[in-house]
């Protein structure tokens, strides 16, 4: 199994660019911050995550603003052909409300 969902903020994105084969393709960095049970206790997690997605989902990521909160799913691949780099490849890209100031729930 090779899947991963995380909720995070739209970082950095590069312009919207085409593959050879006329894809449309986008590269992104996702920051995610979040607090997670580890060990009975709780850790902080910030991290940034490079991200890659063609087609209908880099067009929806080409339109979104950054610092835009977005649930990302897809798969961890190599950034690169013949890299060790990872990459989240996003399959699938649902922008989130934001929070409002004044809720305490948020």
């Amino acid at each position: 199994m090779n899947r991963l969902a995380i909720d995070a903020r739209l970082a950095t994105r590069d312009a919207l660019r085409h593959t050879p084969a006329g894809l449309p393709a986008i590269d992104a960095v996702l920051e995610h911050r979040s607090e997670q049970p580890e060990a009975g206790g709780r850790r902080q997690v910030s991290c940034e995550i490079a991200a890659v997605a063609f087609g209908a989902v880099a067009e929806t990521i080409a339109g979104l603003a950054i610092g835009s909160a977005v649930r990302c799913e897809g798969f961890i691949a190599r950034r690169w052909r013949t890299g060790i780099t990872l990459a989240l490849h996003v399959d699938r890209v649902e922008p989130l409300p934001e929070p409002h100031e004044h809720d305490p729930h948020a």
